[in-house]
């Protein structure tokens, strides 16, 4: 099969890497993927990818003309160019911008699209009011939108009512993460980490978790809380952090190049998100085995969750229920490491790279021969 992968660039973030991740396996079973990045100032691949992945900078393609005076024309041109040179069987595209373009660019070219959101489309403000009108213009166009969550559904087909074939198809596990041996090391002292992490921004409630340690604090005395991360709020999660009187407990140590084995290094994994479109940190932490406590925030922890089977889900805002599900699992040990082990089993099964790709299998079979009949009406 050719697919033809539209994304808006390969810098770090989230949707880049499940990008790569997909790109990567396919290409790794023998389908012929060509991944075009969109973005007009170009950047680099942050993302590792699979040497059978073609990678199309539409950048190079549009011209420094096109780039700084006529980008959306040029982009436009430079979509369809691609489109026909590539032959594909099917395109996929990510995220809200990128989406709108392909759809209108590849109008009349009887090639199937699959359009994919990545973020909970009725909290993101990622798209704004003029986008928000042109998605509801060209997503019906799509053989198929795919979501990562069951939540999600209900509000977009609100916000796009004439979208048609809607899919869920959450994140899959990056499988270099199950390559890899991450048990912690034997610690040389008797500390004990709660870890988070992620962009120090208000919807990540890291304040709010800081409020629930400092509250625990004094009953835990062999506790840490390390937040991994950067951000605009870095100044005033450190000055609350200043007036805990825990500076030495609680850190913002940064970004880091390796994520994983930070997380690996911790006792007890915390997400209090306002907000995900699939976070995948809380898989990740639990696929590392890491026993976890997150709050039932839109969308994505219940299900990963499995509704608090697998992590201890809290009600969004509940600082009591946020402390109590922290203390139950500073508390004890055992609790700790048989969450931990059911929980890493759990994702790994479900969300396991092969079994996320049968399902993308499944939506592209069923995008495509609705993409056939409309050519044979067309011709």
């Amino acid at each position: 099969m050719k697919i033809l992968f539209f994304v808006s660039s390969m810098h770090a973030g989230g949707a880049e890497r499940v990008a790569a991740t997909l790109a990567s396996g396919w290409a790794r079973r023998g389908d012929l993927v060509t991944l075009a990045p969109t973005y007009t100032k170009k950047g680099n691949c942050f993302y590792s990818l699979n040497p059978a992945v073609r990678l199309v900078w539409l950048a190079d393609r549009m011209g420094w003309l096109g780039r700084t005076l006529f980008p959306s024309i040029s982009k436009w041109f430079a979509v369809r160019r691609l489109v026909r040179e590539t032959n594909p069987d099917v395109i996929i595209s990510f995220l809200t911008n990128v989406n709108v373009v392909v759809l209108f660019a590849t109008r009349g070219l009887g090639v199937p699209v699959i359009v994919c959101e990545r973020t909970n489309p009725a909290f993101s403000s990622s798209a704004g009011a003029f986008l928000q009108r042109l998605r509801r213009v060209s997503y019906p166009w799509a053989d198929a939108v795919v979501l990562q969550s069951q939540d999600s559904l209900a509000a977009f087909t609100q916000m796009v009512p004439g979208a048609k074939k809607l899919e869920v198809v959450p994140n899959p596990l990056p499988p270099d993460l199950r390559d890899l041996n991450l048990a912690p090391a034997a610690s040389a002292s008797d500390r004990r980490l709660v870890l988070a992490m992620g962009r120090l921004v208000p919807f990540k409630r890291f304040d709010a978790l800081i409020q629930a340690f400092a509250a625990l604090a004094g009953d835990y005395p062999d506790w840490d809380l390390a937040i991994w991360g950067d951000g605009p709020q870095r100044d005033e999660l450190t000055q609350q952090i200043q007036e805990t009187g825990l500076a030495g407990r609680i850190s913002l140590p940064g970004r880091t190049e390796q994520p994983w084995q930070e997380m690996a290094k911790a006792d007890i994994f915390v997400l209090t998100s306002e907000v995900e479109g699939f976070p995948n940190v809380l898989l990740e932490a639990m696929a590392l085995g890491r026993a976890c406590v997150t709050v039932d925030c839109p969308s994505g922890p219940r299900e990963l969750s499995q509704d608090g089977k697998y992590a201890l889900l809290t009600p969004l805002g509940d600082q009591p229920a946020l402390c109590r599900a922290m203390a139950q699992l500073m508390d004890d040990s055992t609790l700790r490491d048989v969450m931990g082990r059911h929980a890493a089993a759990s994702v790994q099964e479900r969300y396991g790279l092969s079994e996320i790709l049968l399902r993308w299998d499944e939506v592209i079979a069923r995008a495509m021969p609705s993409a056939v009949e409309e050519s044979k009406v067309a011709g």
